[in-house]
């Protein structure tokens, strides 16, 4: 979720433009995944708008909160609800020929994934928190909302089963802070992170990477 204006002011780079906009990609994209999710499991049009919401919004809130940080971002800006809800709405019209854009899809989740955690990041260091606060931050802002979607729609969250998704936003929380402490450029901090950030999102769908898995099937006697 996107902070509120002061705050973006004090991020100082000159490619917030392009964020912002990667942004607004990304909580559409994460909306539209939502409603896709809620489709799969035969809820009706309100189950739609509310797991749309959480997915593409629930990750900042949950952030905002934990953080201490208020207003929550979306309360002052409710064009962005207007936007997760519409998409989420409009999915159950095209939701046909979704499928034939899937790698589209998975580009512009990729792209939430780290806009979420850089954005999550600077919340925190505004906020003076400490370094493993600022990761914590990142992370609940980058994969929260996927979490609370496959919550509600009844299923083992996508990010705890071996595919290298919150281990991406973790990478890009800990470059984007060992880049801070070397004193790089704001900007160029930024940018590395995203470009770095997105190629191993993308290099480990494409390679199938996975994390260790833990199997346990052993019965208490």
């Amino acid at each position: 979720m996107l902070p509120s204006v002061s705050l973006l002011d004090s991020f100082q780079f000159s490619q917030f433009t392009t964020l912002l906009v990667i942004y607004l990609v990304a909580i559409t994209a994460e909306a539209m995944s939502g409603a896709l999710a809620a489709g799969r499991r035969n809820m009706d049009i309100f189950g739609v708008s509310v797991i749309a919401f959480v997915t593409a919004l629930g990750g900042g809130t949950i952030r905002d909160m934990v953080l201490g940080h208020y207003p929550i971002g979306w309360t002052q800006h409710p064009e962005y609800v207007y936007l997760v809800i519409s998409a989420g709405l409009l999915t159950t019209v095209v939701a046909r020929y979704l499928h034939r854009i899937k790698r589209v899809f998975l580009l512009l989740d990729a792209m939430g994934l780290i806009a979420f955690s850089l954005i999550g990041c600077n919340v925190a260091l505004e906020l003076g928190y400490p370094p493993v606060v600022v990761v914590m931050s990142g992370m609940l802002t980058g994969i929260s909302g996927g979490i609370l979607r496959d919550v509600l729609c009844n299923q083992v969250p996508v990010v705890f089963r071996r595919e290298l998704y919150a281990s991406v936003s973790l990478a890009v929380c800990l470059l984007f802070l060992g880049l801070r402490t070397m004193e790089v450029e704001n900007n160029l901090s930024t940018l590395v992170c995203f470009a770095a950030g997105l190629a191993l999102r993308l290099l480990a769908l494409h390679y199938h990477w996975r994390l260790p898995v833990f199997s346990y099937q052993q019965r208490w006697e």
